[in-house]
């Protein structure tokens, strides 16, 4: 059994592998730009999961306003770690910092991670109606291609 533990920062080497494993390997983000990506870590928390040596085996976002809120995104766990408590290890972590008691709403997206989420209390939305969500599909394409967009909402 691995003696997992959970940090806080990446060195220079692991932000590339974190932004490999996100923005190549991921099904959600894949063709994320590396600007968005160094972005997306300076306004958020981020932990590392590490093995007993020390090694990067894992990684997590959270983006929250640290009172009311938290949403815990890309959350990625490299395929040879899976399965071996890695994932529970760095999400117990990531409840437990102390940034984020008390908070009333945690939200995350998962297509096929439902099974690690739910010991932690995660479960469907009782009532999808309520929530809305403004998605753009395109735009790591766009902003590849330098096409991008100008961020703002549509005009009604």
């Amino acid at each position: 059994m691995t003696a997992w533990t959970v940090t806080e920062g990446l060195s220079a080497a692991e932000t590339e592998t974190v932004f490999r494993w996100i923005g190549q390997e991921s099904y959600w983000a894949r063709g994320l730009p590396r600007p968005i990506f160094d972005r997306s870590l300076q306004n958020s928390l981020c932990f590392a999961l590490r093995d007993g040596q020390g090694g990067l085996r894992g990684f997590a976002r959270v983006v929250t306003d640290r009172a009311t809120f938290a949403y815990l995104c890309d959350v990625f766990v490299c395929p040879s770690t899976r399965g071996k408590g890695g994932g529970k290890a760095l999400i117990r972590a990531v409840l437990d910092h102390p940034d984020l008691q008390d908070l009333r709403r945690w939200m995350l997206v998962t297509r096929d991670a439902h099974g690690l989420y739910a010991p932690f209390g995660f479960e469907p939305l009782a009532d999808p109606a309520r929530v809305m969500v403004r998605v753009d599909p395109g735009i790591y394409a766009r902003l590849n291609a330098g096409g991008g967009g100008n961020g703002r909402a549509p005009t009604p």
